[in-house]
């Protein structure tokens, strides 16, 4: 798909959101992406670089206690997953790559139902991640993250729901397969996400 070059926004209303960096989700994790680890890194970078671009940094993070059917000894990977994810374990922190990341908020999701996108997700004060972003007064989002043909995809078509002008940089997620990241980058650019590469944000 072309990639649409980006748009002009006021940096004091503009979030980064970093959905599901979690080793759960990289190389040697339950539901390992391929190229997870790498992406992981390139984030960290470029938040490093770029951090003074963002009024807030959000992460997100699969958090699972007991997410009920969710989880399933014989998944279909559609609906029903291996166990991943699981609270207390180191697969559920964020990647260790995200060290310095500095995020001033973090949104956990699926504690005891399946959730994909951020915005299931509650803050430590409780506030939804829609509330996150309210009350900093953001209107523009950048989402990053894996996987981006599930919770990242899931997240930016919910931040487009809510009005939010949303990007999604391309270079800084990865799909669990090419052809599922085809499709979730046109229903994103469908619902009206911008897709761009970092270095042209």
């Amino acid at each position: 798909m072309t990639e649409v070059p980006s748009e002009q926004s006021t940096p004091a209303g503009r979030a980064l959101v970093v959905v599901d960096v979690q080793p759960t989700f990289c190389e040697g994790g339950a539901l390992a992406v391929a190229g997870g680890d790498a992406v992981a890194a390139a984030i960290a970078r470029y938040a490093a670089t770029h951090r003074g671009r963002y009024a807030l940094v959000v992460t997100t993070q699969d958090w699972h206690v007991d997410p009920g059917e969710h989880f399933s000894e014989t998944p279909d990977y559609v609906d029903t997953w291996p166990p991943h994810a699981v609270v207390g374990t180191p697969e559920a922190e964020l990647h260790p790559a995200l060290a310095d990341l500095r995020a001033d908020v973090g949104v956990k999701k699926g504690e005891y139902a399946a959730a994909y996108s951020g915005f299931e997700g509650v803050a430590p004060d409780g506030r939804a991640l829609a509330a996150v972003l309210a009350d900093a007064g953001v209107t523009d989002v950048d989402v990053v993250g894996i996987a981006e043909s599930h919770c990242v995809r899931a997240t930016a078509l919910d931040a487009l729901a809510l009005g939010l002008r949303t990007r999604v940089l391309t270079d800084l997620t990865v799909p669990v397969t090419p052809e599922q990241g085809a499709a979730a980058r046109e229903a994103m650019a469908a619902a009206g996400a911008v897709l761009v590469d970092s270095t042209r944000a």
